[in-house]
């Protein structure tokens, strides 16, 4: 049964219509737990809030449904405003973005000169950039545009997911290069052709790659609310000795409350995603396959 959740949920976030329809509810249906609001000073209210209780963050403006060159300039001209906003608030926090909403699928070229322009602006205010990781049939053109970036910028990295079977070759190619990457587990349906089915397989392959590029010397960004797998995490930063200066803790705004502060108490480096936008839709639904008793929290939302 939880499957068939998370496979209907997975499908429903690509829905355009759906999507429509959700934006004229605004964040009422219990979005507003996992999204920080739709305008650029909410977000960086929010951020203040963790950054008071030690929390570092990243601003996402999402934005997965674009369908033309208008709208793709409007979102590169929203993550420019987050950078702006971030340096004139002076909050600790950084940018992640989506490659898509950037227009990657719609004219590759124009997503190339449009991130450019965002890791310079990001450079000139001493802020980073991170990529995130979407479904498989980006990987490869994420990864090749991230290269491309980084032979003028250093502050661009990008995000790993474990469930991949390719994952491990890139985190060995990556980690030479020294690259800050963000380790997730994953968050689309992929067939097994391309992906560990089972989860403990997947569990066992972010722990590894966690573990290689730790040793890697690069700066890693352990992206879980697995309190096991932060345990495992936390045996090999002991036993290897890594310092506090190359690795974060990372979870979603509005999980694990509770994890993120006993992490700030005992010393680690903890930073919360905090996406944030009128195009919340398609997030918010990958929240609910990913965890189906939130299912029950949007509902109680509705029917209030």
């Amino acid at each position: 049964m939880e499957h068939l959740f998370k496979v209907f949920f997975l499908r429903f976030a690509r829905s355009r219509m759906a999507n429509r329809w959700a934006k004229r509810y605004g964040l009422r249906l219990g979005a507003s737990r996992f999204v920080a609001g739709e305008t650029i000073e909410q977000a960086v209210e929010a951020v203040r809030l963790l950054n008071n209780s030690g929390r570092m963050a990243t601003l996402d403006y999402l934005g997965e449904f674009v369908s033309s060159e208008a709208e793709v300039r409007e979102a590169a001209a929203m993550c420019i405003r987050t950078l702006d906003a971030i340096h004139t608030a002076d909050i600790q926090a950084n940018l992640s973005l989506k490659l898509t909403s950037l227009g990657l699928d719609l004219n590759p070229a124009l997503c190339q000169e449009l991130m450019e322009s965002i890791v310079s602006t990001a450079s000139d205010y001493g802020l980073f950039v991170r990529i995130d990781m979407e479904d498989y049939s980006h990987c490869q053109p994420a990864i090749d545009l991230l290269r491309i970036l980084r032979q003028s910028y250093s502050n661009v990295g990008i995000v790993i997911q474990a469930y991949l079977y390719r994952s491990e070759e890139d985190v060995k190619v990556l980690g030479a290069e020294q690259v800050n990457l963000r380790f997730v587990k994953g968050a689309y349906q992929e067939s097994a052709q391309v992906a560990f089915p089972l989860k403990e397989d997947v569990d066992a392959n972010m722990i590894k790659l966690i573990g290689m590029h730790l040793i890697s010397g690069s700066y890693t960004a352990i992206a879980t609310h697995d309190e096991q797998m932060i345990l495992e995490a936390q045996r090999i930063i002991a036993n290897e000795a890594i310092p506090v200066s190359q690795y974060e803790f990372q979870m979603l705004y509005g999980i694990c409350e509770e994890l993120q502060l006993r992490l700030v108490r005992d010393e680690f480096r903890v930073r919360v995603y905090v996406p944030f936008g009128v195009d919340w839709f398609g997030y918010f639904m990958r929240r609910l396959a990913e965890r189906p008793a939130n299912i029950w929290f949007v509902l109680k939302n509705f029917f209030k």
